[in-house]
């Protein structure tokens, strides 16, 4: 090599560079007599001898081959990607993963011990959530307002009342729910305002911009009743205003006057207002009695459903067919608008903003179900679904499956059910239906398909106090045995009476007691986020008796699966399943509302329940009941799992 290295070093002082040039490709070119064929390739070699190995088929292949590999490689993998996202179906929302859970403020917890709850109590009990494992949390209004109905005659939207706290207390609640992983759906009011609105008072001294804010007409100050239109809480719709000399329209109290839609500017008003709370980072917005939001311009007597009735006698909405005053041609273009709005709040991941209306429509279910929308234009997430409240009318089997069939039936293609059990307006089941059945009813709730809401104090079985007014169901939430429930510790205040069985009905106590309703709420809850099946699988009929509600929740390519059967009679049951090819002869209980059942094996043909008992089965089966019985059977969006993968794909 130092030969070599003379050579080259005599050769490059004595040559001229192009002779060089040319001597060396020559050499190089030479597979006999090239002093470099000679030498084994070496670490520091120059790029000549480089370019002379690499050339060579044995470096050459390998090489191709690894880079023909890695291309094939990465299409293969951009393949895979591109069909399993495909293949996937959508997604479940926050809303769809837990129960929502509503806070009345005035009851849930008071911070300061002036007797009425606030924000900073709800934010003191925010370990609550998070120990039932609840995700989506509703708080009824605390707008600032008068309290005529209890925050629903808003007085400024854009402000928190006094009572409740002060915006900083809002905020700080927020920002801490969102650090907790919860979020936080309002109230939003739309239909009326507070009389005390300065909207109102502009419009009774008729500003030239805000004179047509409200619902306003010409009537005679002694008899102020230009139809026979009836309010929500009975008698005329219509009060005289002597400051404007008309009368104004409200559908609820005279104190809640009906803003008029049909001027451009309140709609803009309310747009501004969703804004104005979304961009605070509120998750969504419970819609309030949205049917009631549009009036018949022509304001013609609306039709008596007892046409002999004197029309003077007419007090009670129920003594009239409200063609006029209810779910008018227009509703749905504003919904849209709304929905249309929040949407642009929801384009960052996580950060979807979701909307439910409220609409009693009772024997109608057709108009509750247009406010999903159409499938071209959405509108609310889901409507809420009311139907279970009259669950204590009829407790039979028979009845419960109709109810929930009359929603599963009538919902449209592909979209989302709810289920409501309770709410500030209407009694606790543990006093319409009876301490026998609240167990039974969470387990109903908790284990049907879709999104259940859960009104405050139902997870331990809270009743109605004894009270003329219309808040029995809203008495304080009971937290401990200790004064006033836990409550309020500071003062001996309430606003309501505290019940009186507080001191072994409350969350300190049940959590204590692995038998309890709240012990059992809280495992159902986990258990229906937990397993496929039941959170987005398929729900199918089984079996309905004079006693017995029993349905299957399962999922296409899952072994596992879950039967319910849940008894809603006044005494004792045998329910014979053996007509069900698709269930084992032997059933294992993995869970009772009677706890000394819990891991019982049964007969299929002899499933035994006591009145007021519901059983979580658990089995395992290649069989699908779906299939074979799809008349029976529901699901808003079909997936299968495939095992091996661990992946839901669409089928």
């Amino acid at each position: 090599v130092k030969g070599m290295n003379s050579v080259f070093s005599l050769q490059s002082n004595n040559a001229d560079p192009e002779d060089t040039q040319d001597d060396t490709a020559e050499k190089l070119d030479s597979d006999e007599a090239d002093v470099y064929t000679q030498v084994a390739p070496y670490a520091g070699m120059p790029k000549e001898v480089l370019l002379l190995y690499s050339s060579q088929a044995r470096y050459r292949v390998p090489r191709e081959i690894l880079f023909w590999l890695a291309i094939a490689y990465t299409l293969a993998l951009v393949a895979l990607t591109s069909t399993v996202i495909a293949l996937s179906p959508r997604c479940l929302s926050w809303w769809q993963a837990s129960p929502v859970y509503q806070v009345y403020p005035r009851s849930f917890k008071d911070s300061n011990g002036d007797g009425v709850g606030d924000l900073k109590g709800i934010q003191e009990q925010l370990h609550h959530f998070q120990y039932l494992n609840i995700k989506t949390v509703w708080i009824s209004p605390f707008y600032r307002s008068p309290m005529k109905d209890f925050g629903y005659d808003v007085e400024d939207f854009r402000a928190i009342d006094p009572l409740f706290g002060t915006m900083q207390d809002f905020e700080e609640l927020l920002t801490l729910m969102h650090n907790k992983g919860l979020k936080l759906i309002m109230d939003f009011i739309p239909n009326h305002t507070s009389d005390k609105h300065r909207w109102f008072k502009l419009s009774q001294s008729r500003d030239p911009h805000y004179e047509d804010y409200y619902i306003w007409t010409d009537c005679n100050a002694t008899v102020p009743r230009p139809n026979n239109w009836v309010s929500v809480f009975g008698n005329s719709s219509w009060t005289y205003d002597e400051v404007r000399g008309q009368c104004y329209l409200h559908q609820f109290l005279k104190e809640q006057p009906d803003l008029n839609f049909r001027n451009p500017h309140v709609r803009q008003e309310m747009i501004d207002i969703i804004d104005f709370w979304l961009e605070k980072g509120v998750d969504g917005f419970r819609m309030d009695a949205v049917k009631h939001i549009l009036e018949a311009t022509h304001l013609r007597d609306e039709p008596q459903v007892d046409p002999n009735k004197p029309p003077e006698s007419i007090i009670s909405e129920w003594d009239l067919y409200h063609d006029y005053t209810t779910s008018q041609l227009g509703l749905h273009d504003l919904l849209r608008e709304w929905r249309a709005e929040m949407d642009t709040y929801s384009h960052e991941p996580g950060k979807y903003r979701f909307m439910v209306t409220e609409s009693y429509d009772y024997h109608e279910v057709d108009k509750t179900m247009m406010y999903y929308g159409t499938p071209l234009v959405k509108e609310s997430d889901f409507p809420f679904n009311f139907y279970l409240l009259d669950l204590p009318q009829n407790t039979s089997g028979l009845w419960v499956k109709h109810l929930v069939h009359l929603w599963m039936a009538n919902m449209p293609r592909g979209q989302w059910p709810n289920w409501v059990v309770g709410n500030h307006d209407k009694p606790r089941l543990a006093s319409s239906a009876g301490q026998t059945f609240i167990r039974v009813i969470n387990m109903l709730l908790l284990t049907l398909p879709g999104t259940p809401t859960t009104y405050y104090g139902e997870e331990i079985g809270m009743e109605n106090i004894n009270s003329a007014s219309r808040d029995p169901q809203r008495s304080p939430m009971q937290w401990s045995g200790d004064i006033n429930s836990g409550f309020n510790n500071k003062t001996n205040i309430t606003w309501l009476p505290v019940h009186p069985n507080y001191r072994n009905v409350n969350v300190e106590a049940q959590k204590k007691d692995e038998g309890s309703v709240l012990a059992q709420y809280r495992f159902l809850n986990t258990l229906h986020q937990s397993e496929l099946p039941l959170h987005r699988g398929w729900f199918c009929f089984i079996h309905a008796d004079a006693s017995v509600f029993s349905y299957l929740r399962e999922l296409d390519g899952i072994d596992q699966a879950f039967l319910m059967v849940l008894n809603f009679g006044e005494e004792s049951a045998i329910t014979d399943l053996s007509s069900i090819h698709e269930l084992p002869d032997e059933l294992k209980v993995l869970m009772s509302t009677n706890q000394v059942n819990d891991g019982k094996v049964l007969q299929k043909s002899r499933i035994r329940t006591e009145a007021g008992e519901g059983l979580v089965i658990q089995f395992s089966t290649h069989t699908r009941f779906n299939p074979n019985h799809p008349e029976q059977c529901y699901i808003s969006e079909k997936a299968c799992y495939l095992g091996p993968l661990s992946l839901l794909y669409k089928c």
